[in-house]
């Protein structure tokens, strides 16, 4: 599959930091948010054609799971790719890794939902987005293998 797609990129500042040395929770929750936003721009259907299609998307659930710490000074990027695209939500993994050595530091799988801003319900996948999502879908598997960056 391999059609992960780079979402963001980072460098680890000592007020990441918590009191042991390596980057804090909630910075990765940060990060992770952060690349979240760029997901739709980066496949050619950005927030403004999802206002014109009156939707947009809210996160559902989200998790992250840790593998590898990250301290002051390290690059990082983050690469998306999906898992599942659904008839109204899709679900996709972010991983998170070292720019420079390519070592896996952790990985979020997050599903969103297509929503409607006015009536406040979930909607059906905009047409033209539900191929986008199909053509970057990745293994879970890969999830867990270095950056392709």
């Amino acid at each position: 599959m391999g059609n992960w797609k780079e979402t963001y990129r980072g460098v680890v500042f000592p007020w990441h930091c918590d009191q042991f040395g390596h980057m804090n929770v909630r910075w990765y929750g940060h990060f992770f948010d952060d690349a979240a936003f760029q997901i739709w721009t980066v496949l050619g259907h950005g927030f403004k054609k999802m206002e014109d299609d009156g939707v947009h998307t809210v996160i559902a659930k989200s998790s992250i799971e840790f593998i590898h710490e990250l301290c002051a000074g390290d690059l990082f990027v983050i690469e998306t790719g999906f898992i599942k695209c659904g008839t109204k939500s899709c679900t996709h993994l972010q991983r998170l890794t070292n720019a420079d050595t390519g070592i896996l530091h952790a990985v979020q799988e997050t599903v969103e939902v297509f929503f409607d801003g006015e009536t406040r319900k979930s909607v059906p996948i905009p047409g033209p987005v539900r191929p986008l999502i199909e053509g970057c879908m990745v293994s879970p598997e890969e999830a867990r293998m270095g950056s392709s960056a």
